[in-house]
């Protein structure tokens, strides 16, 4: 059977979600004179798994737990892997599960997830809207603690976008986590050289890095293509990097945590992002992807 998947249209610019893939976009394209530029990595008719998506969200937490184990109120917490391969789960619960549509027009979506207390030892309810107009996307992610007890929090988005050895990234930074072999967090350093995120190439860079003190804006722009894109958030203070060699897409993630954050002592959390939400209390994240008119050429 064909995953549901909805098309939200407007001025130039489409978009499609795929509620049953982690309540994921599947592409999201400007519609040009020149034909189909996509702005997210996009996937055909034939995705159904969330890692193939263009953009997914990020719930209770972002990136890793380092060997699934930490301790919240004195209690320890223990989780399975969710990525094979990788014995620090990541992301949270809303990525791998289906989220509910609850209302959906042509220039907007709303979906819900509910997670019932397990292995994650806290009951919550994430909201996603997704809204289009002629200039972007918005999305507003929320999560809401329905346990009775006080349940840690970040949420995050996690794009992919196509690019070439000419795709530059242009954001501000203040500083980055080096990693160790399982992509866990060694030391904190300066956004500098390699590590600096200053318009610069950013396909195939060999880059897996977590970036402290963000700006809250990015700009990620095609030399050739017609558009490029402004990717904010007031939300977030972190930055999550991923260029892998050799495979024509990048991501980079507003996020509200750091890598790994919930393994550091309690008392330390908010320093890193990670809010303890009262029962019945709320968190949320919005981010905005506004589209224009590239300014750098081909040549140029």
């Amino acid at each position: 059977m064909t995953p549901e998947r909805h098309t939200l249209r407007a001025g130039r610019l489409a978009l499609e979600v795929l509620p049953a893939a982690g309540g994921s976009i599947a592409r999201f394209d400007h519609l040009g004179d020149a034909g189909r530029q996509p702005l997210l990595c996009g996937t055909d008719e034939h995705y159904a798994d969330v890692l193939e998506s263009a953009c997914f969200p990020l719930v209770p937490y972002a990136n890793r737990i380092r060997g699934g184990r930490f301790q919240c109120d004195g209690r320890e917490v223990r989780l399975a892997a969710n990525l094979p391969g990788d014995a620090s789960p990541l992301h949270g619960q809303g990525w791998r599960a289906a989220w509910s549509v609850q209302s959906v027009a042509g220039d907007r979506i709303d979906m819900v997830f509910r997670h019932d207390a397990g292995e994650w030892p806290w009951a919550y309810e994430s909201r996603q809207r997704i809204e289009l107009s002629p200039e972007g996307c918005t999305i507003e992610l929320s999560c809401r603690n329905l346990s009775d007890r006080p349940m840690p929090c970040a949420l995050g988005l996690h794009p992919y976008y196509p690019c070439t050895a000419q795709t530059l990234l242009d954001t501000g930074v203040s500083s980055v986590w080096t990693v160790d072999r399982d992509v866990l967090p060694v030391d904190k350093l300066p956004a500098t050289g390699r590590y600096s995120l200053q318009n610069r190439p950013i396909c195939g860079q060999d880059l897996d890095n977590g970036f402290d003190g963000w700006s809250g804006q990015a700009r990620i722009t095609w030399p050739g293509q017609p558009v490029a894109l402004e990717l904010s958030s007031p939300d977030a203070a972190y930055f999550q990097v991923y260029s892998p060699v050799g495979r024509g897409f990048f991501a980079a993630e507003p996020v509200q945590n750091a890598n790994a954050a919930l393994n550091a002592p309690q008392d330390q959390w908010p320093a890193l992002g990670i809010e303890l939400l009262a029962p019945g209390e709320s968190l949320q994240l919005r981010a905005r992807f506004r589209v224009f008119e590239s300014a750098v050429r081909a040549g140029g």
